[in-house]
């Protein structure tokens, strides 16, 4: 009976040292750069800051401005870049991303501040569409960016289908028609009375 409980003793403890040790912890989770823009956090929030330029310099340009061509396209901005942000909102909810506080990055809210100070006119019209050459030619850069290599698919494909527009507002903003300030006219010459010899 001794033998068996000894046996018995020895079998529990030789069981409760074989037992599987446990598994290891899942490895970390990746570190997400909140600024690198091929990040889901990264891209929206200059995205939605170059988005929110569009509509907003777009605003101002309708109060800025006399020059119909100017005012049309800045309208066209306007209605575009509104449906824009709500299909990213839209995607980044699909992916299960939260959007960024509303604003704008300081890139952006300069950029804006400059248009703000370039006066009403043709002088506000050439800047105007300078801003728009800029902006546009750097968003359809961080689209296609995202679009190559993003980290979420919902927006991926959110920053492929704005490609296309991009570009039409990027060709638009080069073929906008906007003329300098005429150079003020040369004095007249001021007539001599009669009688006057010169």
């Amino acid at each position: 009976m001794r033998k068996l409980a000894i046996m018995l003793g020895g079998t529990m403890v030789l069981a409760a040292c074989s037992t599987t040790p446990p598994p290891p912890p899942p490895p970390p989770a990746p570190v997400v750069d909140p600024n690198n823009p091929l990040f889901a956090p990264g891209f929206l929030a200059q995205a939605a800051s170059a988005n929110d330029f569009e509509i907003q310099s777009s605003h101002l340009a309708l109060q800025a401005s006399q020059n119909p061509a100017v005012r049309n396209y800045a309208n066209l901005l306007i209605s575009d870049h509104t449906r824009l942000g709500q299909q990213v909102a839209g995607a980044a909810a699909a992916g299960g991303v939260p959007m960024p506080p509303p604003g704008m990055l300081p890139a952006q809210q300069a950029a804006l501040a400059q248009l703000q100070t370039a006066g009403t006119g043709p002088n506000f019209d050439m800047a105007y569409r300078q801003a728009q050459i800029d902006a546009h030619t750097q968003a359809i850069q961080l689209m296609q960016n995202y679009n190559a290599g993003g980290d979420v698919p919902s927006l991926r494909a959110a920053a492929g289908q704005a490609i296309p527009m991009m570009q039409m507002h990027l060709q638009q903003a080069q073929m906008l028609n906007v003329a300098p300030p005429p150079p003020p006219p040369p004095p007249m010459p001021t007539e001599r009375g009669a009688g006057e010899r010169g």
